[in-house]
């Protein structure tokens, strides 16, 4: 049996959901069919990817690599499924190309993008790599991009860009399981984290270097796992990791998140468009996107309450 894009989709809506019957219902299909096909997935490759139990589905150490791999191929298969629909249903009217590493402000962005330029058609790429973003800005294939660069790890601009600064220094939070014993507190440090498993994405420009750089500041020296973060959700709500993550995350009932003390993890938020574009609107806009997702995190809105300072769009105005 040939792997197909289906297979890898199902693959990754079981260590999403972490159960059978929950990826099914996601799937649209009933759980026997899945079971059946898992089997078969599992048979194909060789060896077993999730262990089953009554606590659910977890990855194996096979089914993490293979799922971490999986998962840019169905976001890549989705985005150009996404982009050629638009295209073929686009006029020859104006085009807003945008570009973004992932952030929970970019839908009220997009929102207001579309508001604010009605006729023109509002394209996004998402992806890991900053980098490839403003390679791709500088080559004039995206219109403006929003990155953000780990500090410590400076980005790489093509000559000529030209910038705006949404937060100068945004906080990097912990994500953890409800039960672990540091969630007990409003604020966690970092050597209370020692003997856990880290899980960061290693494609993610920086975040590696700035994670290992923050860690041996602290004088400790846990294990990391790479993987992507949604691989990582899963893992952290069984207990298994723990992960840096935006403030503006939003905890859910089986992820925690919190501030880490002194803020040793932080990111710079930056637009970055060619010469000549009306970045002033756009960046308008993104400011308000993200005051508006700032503000749907608990745990930000304290940390913000509490004299946490993340640049001068949040010093206006914040709750």
């Amino acid at each position: 049996m040939e792997l197909e894009v289906r297979h890898l989709r199902a693959l990754c809506a079981i260590a999403d959901t972490g159960s059978l019957h929950k990826a099914a219902r996601q799937l649209g299909m009933s759980q026997p069919s899945l079971t059946t096909q898992l089997r078969r997935i599992e048979n194909a490759l060789g060896a077993e990817l999730f262990s089953r139990g009554r606590t659910g589905c977890r990855p194996t150490a096979l089914g993490r690599s293979v799922i971490g791999r999986a998962r840019p191929l169905v976001a890549g298969m989705a985005a150009l499924v996404t982009e050629a629909r638009a295209e073929a249903a686009r006029s020859d009217g104006p085009e807003l190309r945008v570009g973004s590493t992932a952030s929970r402000a970019l839908p009220g962005w997009l929102r207001r993008l579309r508001e604010r330029f009605p006729g023109t058609a509002v394209g996004l790429r998402v992806d890991v790599s900053a980098h490839a973003l403003l390679r791709e800005v500088a080559g004039g294939r995206l219109d403006v991009a929003f990155v953000h660069e780990v500090e410590g790890c400076p980005l790489r601009v093509p000559d000529g860009l030209v910038r705006r600064v949404l937060v100068d220094r945004e906080p990097q939070f912990v994500s953890l399981a409800p039960s672990h014993p540091a969630a007990a507190r409003p604020v966690v440090d970092l050597v209370e984290l020692a003997g856990d498993h880290w899980m960061v994405d290693p494609s993610v420009d920086g975040e590696w270097d700035g994670l290992r750089r923050v860690l041996a500041a602290a004088g400790i020296d846990p294990p990391v796992l790479h993987g992507d973060y949604h691989t990582a959700a899963s893992l952290i709500a069984l207990g298994e990791a723990v992960a840096p993550c935006q403030p503006t995350s939003v905890p859910r009932e089986d992820l925690a998140v919190r501030p880490l003390r002194g803020d040793p993890l932080a990111v710079r938020l930056l637009l970055y468009a060619r010469p000549g574009a009306a970045l002033d609107p756009l960046h308008a806009d993104l400011t308000a996107a993200y005051r508006e997702a700032a503000r749907r995190s608990a745990p930000y809105r304290a940390w913000l309450r509490a004299g946490g300072t993340a640049g001068p769009c949040l010093l206006r105005d914040h709750p």
